[in-house]
């Protein structure tokens, strides 16, 4: 499960890739990595046309599995037979999650560290601009008990069977990723009977095993 990733953009490489949008961000750069709960900036429907502006990641977990008043959230959806999730997946509630570059983390530990290595993977060794295919939603509640009850706005991303690059390293699944502008198009605008055919593993021929950090 993918739970950390990497962007470095700004905004001419987004606007080359997807056209014009409403920028909610004023311009903003990023390079950053982003964990669950961060501010990430998403690309998403509204009245007037596609705008990109900041969410939490980490959509509103199913109720069965929230534990006290708090609600980590859930940060990539699987499942989309579940009732819990087809709620967003129309038109207006989906987005595009703008990366360069995700990791997984290897089963075994490092014998020398003790830890994890953590496995990054990416299009290629410049690692340009990609997107997950992503569901977002407003919503009021705990995320942490510190904060007590806000409005937020969150997001996921979709995952898949992994394809035979992530698949040694993470057998279970790997973030729906789209690198067309027909797929950004198709994923933003079609019907929902056209827009799942999208949930499945990138080409092998379109993603590469980048680096691996040893100190998890």
């Amino acid at each position: 499960m993918c739970n950390l990733y990497n962007i470095k953009m700004h905004s001419a490489q987004l606007k080359k890739a997807v056209g014009s949008y409403i920028d909610l961000t004023n311009g903003a750069s990023f390079d950053e990595k982003i964990y669950p709960d961060y501010p990430a900036p998403v690309l998403r429907n509204n009245l007037d046309g596609v705008e990109l502006g900041l969410s939490r990641w980490g959509m509103p977990t199913p109720p069965m599995y929230v534990k006290g008043e708090a609600d980590k959230g859930i940060t990539n959806v699987r499942n989309i037979s579940s009732r819990h999730w087809q709620r967003w997946l129309g038109v207006a509630s989906r987005c595009l999650v703008p990366a360069t570059s995700f990791s997984e983390y290897a089963h075994n530990p490092d014998p020398k560290t003790g830890k994890k290595p953590l496995h990054w993977f990416a299009i290629n060794t410049t690692e340009p601009l990609f997107f997950f295919a992503g569901i977002w939603t407003e919503w009021i509640g705990v995320r942490k008990p510190a904060e007590g009850k806000q409005n937020h706005t969150l997001f996921a991303f979709l995952t898949s069977e992994p394809n035979s690059v992530v698949a040694p390293i993470h057998p279970k699944a790997m973030p729906v990723i789209l690198t067309e502008p027909e797929e950004y198009d198709m994923w933003m605008t079609a019907p929902w009977e056209i827009a799942q055919e999208l949930q499945r593993p990138l080409s092998i021929d379109k993603l590469i095993h980048n680096e691996i950090n040893t100190m998890g």
